[in-house]
């Protein structure tokens, strides 16, 4: 019987190990820069047993990981990661060059070196954007030249129960000597929305204290301005609909002339939420508002939108915890690519 192994690269929090090892996956190693991360990983023992080590790419090049897995190459079933996406992201602004765009050429360092029959990688919208286009005409190449049949495509993590709009690239590769056989999985059919997904949650203190029994459950506090802002938002609304004189000086334009429109903004019961990032805690940065309560959504709010377990635990400061929800790739949808790539699999078997 068919191991399903994996190594978990660039894991942070564990989003993707966690929802493969839903789908059946033997997550053997995880690695990452962060330390805060590998803590997570460490701290939740209910879902994660196996190593969890804090490195660079680089540092596991060179037959280190092979090492780690006590595997020889081409044994490992399935290499998964996200390189870090910043420089790709259509939210960054500044120059184009940014050395972490190397990170996706180390990525496929690593697919030469343990040839696994299939890898997993995924990326904001960016890599296939303006920014991103060229590297990632070169990496396909790469990864062809290696000997692998390349699939991307853009997901949308809503139309698999995940209750945010996240549309990411998804790139899976296929060993040419397993044929060519995946397909993406079809959309679920299952639409959760904010209500469904937060609403049964109880309003925090007032003092920003945890709710008890639900750690990462406050509020974060609301300078006098952006809680008049808040205010004067009914559920769904953003900074078009402020009044003049609650708006920053640099949004008194055209909304779709500069800036960002969902920003000083509310969610709405029943939709999905935008897109949880890296700087969900903050009310300035997205539309991140509670639909009712005068309060951005708590950090425990944004995990369980990123539909991580309610008792999931992460380790660091607010901004260390924010980041590491809002970069993982939503372990929903890490399952239901899981399945596809084990059903790619048996279809190749099958011949």
């Amino acid at each position: 019987m068919m191991e399903y192994t994996c190594v978990d690269s660039f894991c942070g929090a564990g989003g993707l190990g966690l929802g493969l090892q839903q789908a059946g996956f033997d997550v053997k190693l995880s690695f990452d820069i962060d330390k805060k991360c590998i803590d997570t990983i460490h701290e939740n023992k209910k879902y994660f047993k196996h190593l969890a080590v804090v490195a660079d790419i680089s540092d596991m090049l060179n037959g280190k990981v092979l090492n780690f897995c006590n595997m020889k190459r081409g044994e490992l079933f399935l290499l998964a990661g996200g390189p870090p996406c910043q420089g790709f992201s259509i939210q960054r602004r500044g120059a184009d060059i940014d050395p972490r765009n190397q990170l996706v050429f180390m990525y496929a360092k690593l697919v030469e070196e343990l040839y696994p029959k299939y890898f997993l990688m995924e990326n904001v919208t960016g890599i296939a954007g303006k920014r991103g286009k060229t590297i990632l005409g070169q990496l396909i190449d790469v990864l062809k030249n290696i000997g692998y049949e390349v699939h991307i495509e853009l997901l949308d993590a809503q139309n698999y129960g995940v209750p945010q709009r996240r549309k990411r690239y998804i790139i899976v590769g296929e060993r040419n000597d397993m044929g060519i056989h995946y397909r993406y999985p079809a959309p679920t059919g299952e639409f959760c929305t904010v209500r469904e997904a937060i609403g049964n949650l109880p309003e925090p203190p007032l003092d920003g204290s945890d709710y008890f029994g639900l750690p990462l459950h406050r509020r974060d506090k609301l300078s006098d301005i952006n809680l008049k802002r808040i205010r004067a938002l009914k559920q769904g609304e953003g900074r078009e609909h402020l009044p003049d004189n609650l708006l920053a000086n640099c949004h008194k334009v055209d909304s779709s002339i500069i800036g960002y429109r969902n920003v000083y903004g509310r969610m709405a019961w029943d939709e999905v939420a935008p897109t949880i990032t890296a700087r969900f805690d903050s009310f300035t940065r997205g539309k991140f508002g509670h639909p009712e309560q005068d309060r951005s959504i708590s950090l425990r709010e944004g995990a369980v939108l990123q539909t991580f377990p309610m008792d999931f635990s992460f380790i660091g400061n607010k901004v260390d915890v924010a980041r590491q929800i809002g970069n993982a790739v939503p372990p929903i949808l890490a399952k239901e690519i899981g399945n596809s790539i084990i059903e790619c699999y048996k279809r190749s078997a099958k011949g």
